[in-house]
C-alpha cells in the first residue's frame, strides 16, 4: 500500500547532483548567531527593530528635581515637600551615595493607543525607584547595561487612556554593588561619582520584536549549553539559524516567519498557553524559586540597603502580576521590618502576596547571619525574633531556614533549626568547596538532623538560563538517591532579583522541555517547602540520603573571622551584656514585680541592633563598620543604663566600684559585693580604692599597687576573703611571697605554686606546669607574636592563604618591667614596635586557679593596647608546645569542633585557619593547653603550634580597615588531665564574663544585700552542664497590672558542653521561694504544644528541684512558671515530698589559700 509514496520518492531523487551539498561549518555558524543582537550591525539586525516610537521632548516628557542635601534619605513625604527645578535628559548628578528626586510628568500621543505597550524609559546608571503620586513604590529601576538593567516604567492601560500620567523616581548615586573607584567590585568606594541621566524617554516597544529576542535567546542558550552530539542542539542551531536568513528587512512579517520557526523547537503556538505552559509537573526534575538575596550591608551601608529592599520587592510585586506562575523566596525578618517602617504601602502589598501564595517568606531568622561567629545564644535570637515577627505579621512561620551566602555553618545549626520549628535547610556557599553533596542529612554535633538541600546549580543568583537548568541535573552529585534539584534564580547580592526576561527565558525552557527530553523538566509555581516534602517523599524520609555529621566548613574566607577586630569585641561584648542584662533583669522582675517591670521591649530593641550587626563578616566597606559601631555603642549605653537600673532594684543605692570610686570612711567589708551573672562558682582577684576602708576592708587587701591608692583582694564567690591578710603573715615565715621577678635586663619570670612563664630575650623560652615539673614549650623553640606577609590572591578582607605561614616574623617583647610583684597579681610590662605599629602588653599571673576547680592552674592573662598602621600583614600570638595531638579542640556554639593539625588531606590542609569562640585547646593524654579569648575568633593550630589571630590590615573594601587603637584581651591556660577531663569551657566563660562588683555606702543596704546576692540556680551533678541564660518568657505580659492573672515565666537555657550525657539536678533558687508552680521543657520558641512536663521535687538540703537528662551538646530551654507570691497552694500542689539530699559536694565555708611554693595563696581542694 505505501508503493505509489515509494515510487514517487524514487522518481524524485535526481540521477545527477552538481551542488555542493547542505554540510554546515557548524562551528562558524554557532559564531554567526551573535551577530544578530547589537553590535556591529546593530542598526540593521533585531536591535534595530525593538522600538517602534521614542520621544524625549518637552511636549512628551516633562521632569523636575529636587536633591536631598548630603547623604540624607527623606521620605517621600518629606522630599515632596520641597521645591523642585527643571531638569533634562543628560543631566548629571552626585556625589556618590545622594539621594534625588523626580517629578515625571508624561503626554502620551492619542494614536499610541493602538499598541499594545508604552513604557517610560529611565536610566539614571544608578540605582531609582518608581513611585505614584501618593507614595506607593511601584517598581526598582536598576541603570546601565550590565545584566541586571530594568529601566522600562510599562504604563498601565488605564492610565494611557487619559493621555497623561504624573509620578515620581527616586535616585541613588549607586549602583547594584555599590561605587568601586576603580571598576573593580571590591575596591574601596569612590565617594565623589556622578551620574548623568542617560534616558528618560517615552518609548513604544515593538513586542513582537522582542518576543523574537527572548526566542533566540533561549535558543542559542541551547546550543551554547548542550552537547553538540544531542538532536536538540542542533536543531535549536539549524533554527536559529533559518532566523538570522529569514530576518531581512525587520518589518512586521519577517518577525512573524522568524517565530513560527522558533516554534519548531518550542512546539507550536506554545506561547498561547501562558503559565499553562507548567501543566503535568510531576515528574519536573528542577524546580524553579525567585530569589532576591539582598546583603543586608556589604558594599553600600545599611540605608541603602533599605532602598534595595523596596525596590526589589516592589520589581517583584511587579512581575506576579504579570506572570502568575512567579513565585519568590524571601528571608531576612529584619528587611521586612524595614519595609513595614518605611514603605508601608508596599509592605502591604507583599503581604497581600504572601497572602495569596506567591511572595514566601524564608529563613526564619532576623537576617541571614553570619554562622561562625555569633554565639549559641545569638543564633537562638536570631531564630526567635525571625519566627516571632514572621508569626506576628503574616501569622505564618518558615518552615525552611536558608543561609545560601554565610561563610561556613557551624555543627550546632540542625539541633538549632530543628527547635526553632523548622527541619529544612537550604544553603550554596559550599559550593566554593569541592562538596561530595548536593542533596543530604546534614547531623550536628548532637545527632540532630535537618534536610539539606545545596543547589547543584552552585549559585543564588542564577540567570535562569539553559544552563542553569542543566546544571541542575548534570551537576546533581546525589543522582543515585535523588534527581531533584532547586533552581534559585534572580539577580542578587545587591538586589534586584528576577527579571521579566528570567520569567521569559523559563516558559520557552519548559516549551522546549515539552518537545524533547534533552533537557531536564522544570517546573515554577511551588514553593520551597513544597520542594522539601517532596524530597522527603521521594527518599523514604531522607532514609536513602547520605549523612554529613559535624560543621559545614567553608574553605575559603578564614580571613572574615579576624577582620574588622573592633566588631568582633563590640559582637561578643554586647552578647554578654545582653546576657546578664536579662539575668539581673530577671530577678529584679521577680523579686520587686511591684516597682520594678521587666524592660522586655528595650532589651529587645538592643538584641535587634546586635542581630542587625551579626550580618557583618569583616568584609564590608568602611561606612558599614562606623554604622555598626554606633549600633554597639548604643547597645552598650542602653545595655548599662537598664543593668544598672536592675541592680538598683536588687541592690538599692549601690553602684558600680572602680578604682576611681570614692569610698565613704570605714567601709566595711559587706559594703562591697561581686554579682556574678554566670552560674559557675568563681575565685578572683579585684582591685579596691583604699581611701576610706575600714581596718576590716583593709584586712581583706593583701596587695598594694604602685600608687599606694588601689589593693588587690581575693573574692569568692561574690564576698571578700576577710582572712587574706592574716593568712599572709601566717605563711609568711621563711617565705617572701613574691611572684615576679628579674635579672634586671633581658630575663622575666613570673611564678606561682602552679605555673611558671619567662620570658628571656624578648620571647617566651619557658612555660612550665611547676607541681608536675613540666616543660610545655617545645625543645629549642619560643613563643610569643609573630606576624605574617598577609597578601591574598583576590579577596583581600575575606582571604587569608595558607602561604601566609611561609612568611612568619617573630616578634620580640622590648621595655620589659616587672610593674606587679604579688603576692595575689604578678604583673610585667611589655612592648613591641614593628613598622609603624606599636603593641603594648600587660602580662599577669594571678595567685588563684582558673576555676574553682581542685587542680585548676593558674593562667597568664595578656593585655593589649595596639596602635595598628600596617597595611597586608597579620598579627598572631603562637605557642609551640611540648603537646602532640592530631586534632585540636575549639569552641563552637553549645559545644566544640575537633579539626586537624596534620596535613593528610587536601580537606586537613584547609583548615589552617578556623573559627573558635572563647577557646581553642592542644591536648594528649594527661595535658593540655589552652588559650582563652575575649574578643577574638580566629584560631590555627599546625602540628605542634597553637596559635590565635589578633589584627589584619586589609585595604579592600576598607582601604582602613583596622587601623588605629585596639585593646583586647587573651590568655594562656595549662591544665592538667585531657581537654575533656579540663574546667577550660568554664575557665572561659568565666574569663569573658567580669564579675560585677557593687559599692553598698549604707550598711543596711549590705546587709539587705547579702540575702539577695545569691545564685538563681545552681547545677548539681553534672559539671559538664553549663547554664548559659535566664530571661524572661517571651509570651509575659509585661504590660498587665499587678493585679492581673497573667503568668509570670522564666526561662533557662542550658548545654552541655563535652559532648557526653549528663543527668543534671536544677536546684532552684530562694529568689522564686515557693512561687514555683510548673516546669517544662520547650523548643527555642518557648511554644506551649512542644512543652514536655519536668517534674518538681523539694530537696531537704538543696530546696526546690528538678533533674534533666542530657545528651552530648543538647542544648534545653526549661520554662518555669511562677505563681503570685500570695498564692502558694499551688505550688504546694506541684512540689514532690521531701526526700533524701543527692550526692553532691557542698561548700559551706571557704578554705583560703593557693599553695605558692609551699605557702597557701588561694582556695584548693587537692
Amino acid at each position: 500500500m505505501n508503493q505509489p509514496h515509494h515510487e514517487s520518492a524514487t522518481r524524485q531523487y535526481s540521477e545527477l547532483n552538481y551542488n555542493p551539498g547542505a554540510k554546515w561549518i557548524k562551528g562558524l555558524t554557532q559564531n554567526r548567531l551573535g551577530t544578530f543582537l547589537g553590535g556591529h550591525f546593530s542598526d540593521v539586525n533585531l536591535s534595530s527593530v525593538l522600538f517602534t516610537h521614542r520621544l524625549d521632548n518637552a511636549e512628551h516628557v516633562k521632569l523636575e528635581v529636587w536633591s536631598a542635601p548630603g547623604i540624607s534619605k527623606p521620605t517621600f513625604e518629606e522630599a515632596m515637600k520641597h521645591k523642585f527645578k527643571p531638569a533634562k535628559k543628560g543631566d548629571s548628578f552626585g556625589p556618590s551615595w545622594t539621594n534625588h528626586w523626580w517629578k515625571v510628568s508624561v503626554t502620551i500621543p492619542e494614536y499610541w493607543e493602538q499598541y499594545e505597550r508604552v513604557q517610560f524609559e529611565f536610566d539614571p546608571g544608578c540605582e531609582a525607584m518608581i513611585y505614584d503620586v501618593d507614595g506607593t513604590p511601584l517598581q526598582g529601576i536598576t541603570g546601565g547595561f550590565g545584566g541586571d538593567r530594568r529601566v522600562e516604567y510599562i504604563i498601565p492601560m488605564d492610565i494611557r487612556a487619559k493621555g497623561t500620567h504624573d509620578f515620581i523616581v527616586e535616585s541613588s548615586c549607586n549602583g547594584m554593588f555599590g561605587v568601586p573607584w576603580n571598576g573593580d567590585t571590591i575596591a574601596p568606594p569612590d565617594m565623589n561619582r556622578y551620574f548623568a541621566l542617560a534616558s528618560a524617554d517615552l518609548v513604544v516597544p515593538n513586542q513582537d520584536a522582542w518576543h523574537l529576542l527572548w526566542d533566540f535567546s533561549t535558543l542559542r542558550e541551547i546550543v551554547d549549553s548542550l552537547p553538540g552530539n544531542t538532536l536538540l542542539q542542533n536543531k535549536a542551531l539549524a533554527v536559529a539559524n533559518e532566523i538570522m536568513n529569514t530576518f531581512r528587512s525587520g518589518d512586521a512579517s519577517d518577525i512573524r516567519r522568524c517565530r513560527q520557526l522558533a516554534e519548531g523547537v518550542f512546539g507550536e503556538n506554545w506561547q498561547s498557553e501562558g503559565e499553562s505552559i507548567y501543566k503535568d509537573d510531576e515528574q519536573a526534575q528542577i524546580w524553579g524559586i525567585g530569589h532576591c538575596h539582598i546583603d543586608t550591608a556589604w558594599l553600600w551601608p545599611y540605608r541603602v540597603t533599605q532602598q534595595k529592599v523596596a525596590r526589589s520587592w516592589a520589581t517583584q510585586v511587579d512581575l506576579m502580576e504579570r506572570y502568575p506562575e512567579h513565585r519568590f523566596a524571601c528571608s531576612q525578618a529584619q528587611q521586612y521590618k524595614w519595609l513595614k517602617e518605611l514603605y508601608p504601602s508596599l509592605f502591604d502589598r507583599v503581604k497581600e502576596q504572601i497572602s495569596a501564595g506567591k511572595f514566601h517568606p524564608v529563613g526564619g531568622s532576623w537576617v541571614e547571619n553570619d554562622s561562625n561567629m555569633p554565639s549559641g545564644e545569638a543564633l537562638i535570637r536570631q531564630f526567635v525574633f525571625g519566627q516571632k515577627f514572621f508569626m506576628e505579621n503574616f501569622g505564618i512561620r518558615c518552615e525552611t531556614a536558608w543561609l545560601p551566602d554565610s561563610f561556613g555553618l557551624t555543627g550546632a545549626y540542625p539541633q538549632l533549626i530543628r527547635g526553632a520549628g523548622m527541619k529544612y535547610f537550604f544553603t550554596q556557599k559550599l559550593s566554593c568547596n569541592v562538596f561530595p553533596h548536593s542533596t543530604f542529612n546534614w547531623v550536628g554535633i548532637d545527632g540532630t538532623q535537618v534536610l539539606c538541600h545545596m543547589t547543584p546549580v552552585d549559585t543564588y543568583t542564577a540567570q535562569a538560563s539553559v544552563g542553569d537548568v542543566q546544571k541542575g541535573l548534570s551537576n546533581h552529585k546525589n543522582l543515585e538517591s535523588s534527581d531533584t534539584s532547586l533552581l534559585v534564580f534572580g539577580n542578587g547580592d545587591g538586589g534586584g532579583g528576577p527579571l521579566a526576561k528570567m520569567l521569559e527565558n523559563l516558559r520557552r525552557i519548559r516549551a522546549t522541555n515539552n518537545q524533547s527530553r534533552d533537557l531536564p523538566p522544570i517546573s515554577m509555581g511551588h514553593s520551597v517547602d513544597e520542594f522539601f516534602e517532596h524530597l522527603l517523599e521521594t527518599t523514604s524520609t531522607g532514609k536513602k540520603l547520605p549523612n554529613w555529621h559535624g560543621e559545614l566548613y567553608l574553605e575559603f574566607h578564614r580571613g572574615t573571622y579576624t577582620s574588622h577586630g573592633s566588631i568582633k569585641k563590640g559582637n561578643r561584648h554586647s552578647e554578654i551584656l545582653l546576657r546578664d542584662v536579662e539575668h539581673v533583669a530577671t530577678l529584679a522582675s521577680i523579686l520587686r514585680s511591684t516597682e520594678y517591670t521587666y524592660p522586655k521591649g528595650k532589651i529587645d530593641e538592643c538584641w535587634e541592633k546586635v542581630l542587625l550587626n551579626q550580618f557583618l563578616p569583616g568584609s564590608a566597606i568602611g561606612m558599614v563598620y562606623d554604622d555598626a559601631e554606633k549600633l554597639y555603642a548604643d547597645v552598650g549605653k542602653d545595655g548599662r543604663a537598664l543593668m544598672e537600673e536592675a541592680f538598683q532594684v536588687l541592690f538599692p543605692n549601690s553602684g558600680p566600684l572602680t578604682t576611681e570610686t570614692k569610698l565613704q570612711s570605714n567601709t566595711s567589708l559587706n559594703q562591697i559585693i561581686g554579682y556574678n551573672t554566670t552560674f559557675l562558682d568563681r575565685r578572683e582577684i579585684v582591685k579596691i580604692p583604699l581611701a576610706g576602708a575600714s581596718a576590716g576592708l583593709q584586712a581583706a587587701v593583701a596587695q598594694v599597687d604602685q600608687s599606694s591608692k588601689v589593693g588587690y583582694a581575693i573574692m569568692d564567690n561574690g564576698v571578700l576573703d576577710a582572712l587574706v591578710g592574716d593568712n599572709l603573715d601566717m605563711h609568711a615565715s621563711g617565705y617572701k611571697p613574691r611572684i615576679a621577678y628579674t635579672n634586671g635586663s633581658d630575663h622575666f619570670v613570673l611564678r606561682n605554686s602552679s605555673v611558671q612563664l619567662t620570658i628571656s630575650n624578648g620571647r617566651i623560652t619557658s612555660l612550665v606546669d611547676v607541681r608536675l615539673h613540666r616543660e610545655l614549650i617545645a625543645d629549642g623553640a619560643t613563643g610569643g607574636l609573630v606576624i605574617f606577609e598577609d597578601r591574598p590572591n583576590y579577596w583581600d578582607a575575606w582571604d587569608v592563604e595558607i602561604h601566609h605561614l611561609e612568611t612568619p616574623t617573630l616578634l620580640k617583647f622590648i621595655n620589659v618591667s616587672v610593674v606587679a610583684h604579688g603576692p595575689l597579681r604578678a604583673s610585667v610590662q611589655a612592648q613591641v614596635k614593628h613598622g609603624r605599629s606599636t603593641i603594648d602588653v600587660l602580662i599577669s599571673l594571678d595567685a588563684v586557679g582558673a576555676t574553682v576547680k581542685p587542680g585548676s592552674r593558674s593562667m597568664f592573662r595578656f593585655d593589649a593596647e595596639v596602635d595598628w598602621r600596617e597595611r597586608h600583614q597579620f598579627l598572631k600570638f603562637e605557642l609551640p608546645l611540648n603537646i602532640h595531638n592530631d586534632n585540636a579542640y575549639y569552641e563552637t556554639q553549645f559545644g566544640y569542633v575537633q579539626r586537624p593539625t596534620h596535613k593528610n588531606t587536601t580537606w586537613d590542609m584547609a583548615k589552617f585557619e578556623v573559627c573558635g569562640h572563647k577557646y581553642a585547646d592542644l591536648s594528649e593524654y594527661g595535658y593540655g593547653l589552652a588559650i582563652l579569648s575575649e574578643s577574638k575568633y580566629g584560631f590555627s593550630c599546625r602540628g605542634n603550634v597553637l596559635r590565635i589571630s589578633l589584627l589584619r590590615a586589609a585595604t579592600a573594601p576598607d582601604a582602613e580597615q583596622d587601623q588605629g587603637e585596639h585593646k583586647f584581651s587573651w590568655a594562656v591556660m595549662p591544665h592538667k588531665g585531657h581537654f575533656l577531663e579540663s574546667d577550660v569551657p568554664m575557665a572561659a566563660y568565666l574569663f569573658n564574663s567580669p564579675m560585677h562588683v557593687r559599692y553598698l555606702p549604707g550598711d543596711k543596704d549590705a546587709i539587705a544585700a547579702s540575702s539577695t546576692n545569691h545564685p538563681s540556680f545552681a547545677i548539681h551533678g553534672a559539671p559538664n552542664v553549663i547554664l548559659e541564660t535566664i530571661k524572661r518568657g517571651e509570651n509575659d505580659d509585661f504590660n498587665a497590672s499587678f493585679e492581673s492573672e497573667s503568668s509570670t515565666t522564666v526561662i533557662a537555657r542550658l548545654y552541655e558542653a563535652f559532648g557526653g550525657h549528663a543527668h543534671a539536678i536544677v536546684v532552684i533558687g530562694n529568689h522564686f521561694s515557693g512561687r514555683v508552680i510548673r516546669a517544662v521543657t520547650t523548643n527555642l520558641l518557648e511554644d506551649e504544644d512542644e512543652e514536655e512536663e519536668v517534674q518538681l521535687m523539694n530537696d531537704n538540703d538543696l530546696g526546690v528541684v528538678l533533674k534533666l537528662n542530657f545528651r552530648g551538646f543538647e542544648v534545653k530551654t526549661l520554662k518555669i512558671t511562677l505563681q503570685d507570691r500570695n498564692d502558694n497552694a499551688a505550688f504546694t500542689n506541684r512540689v514532690q515530698k521531701p526526700r533524701a539530699s543527692p550526692t553532691t559536694k557542698r561548700v559551706t565555708k571557704r578554705s583560703s589559700w593557693v599553695d605558692i611554693d609551699g605557702s597557701r595563696l588561694i582556695a584548693r581542694d587537692d
